[in-house]
C-alpha cells in the first residue's frame, strides 16, 4: 500500500517518465506502482541508497541530479517515489 500523496503525485506527473499515461486513474496509478514494486523513500540519502544497492552508477551525480532523475518523484511532503519503469 502507498501513501495517498505517492499515488497522487505519480497519476499527476507520469509524463516526466513515460511518453504516454500508464494510469488513468488513482486505483490504477496504485496498481501500476505495486506492479513495478515503486519504493517510497523519506529522503535523498535513502534515494541515492536505493540506486547504489541496486547498481547504478552515480559517480558524479549531485543532490540536485539525484532529485531530477525522471525515476524519482518528489512529493509534498519532502519525500520522495522511485518508480522504475
Amino acid at each position: 500500500m502507498y501513501r495517498k500523496e505517492s499515488v497522487e503525485t505519480f497519476l499527476r506527473n507520469q509524463s516526466q517518465l513515460f511518453d504516454e499515461p500508464v494510469a488513468q486513474s488513482y486505483e490504477e496509478a496504485e496498481e501500476f506502482l505495486e506492479d513495478c514494486m515503486a519504493v517510497e523513500a523519506d529522503s535523498l540519502k535513502e534515494v541515492k541508497r536505493y540506486f547504489e544497492e541496486s547498481g547504478a552508477d552515480l559517480e558524479g551525480m549531485s543532490a540536485k541530479d539525484l532529485e531530477e532523475a525522471c525515476e524519482v518523484f518528489a512529493l509534498p511532503s519532502g519525500k520522495y517515489l522511485i518508480v522504475e519503469g
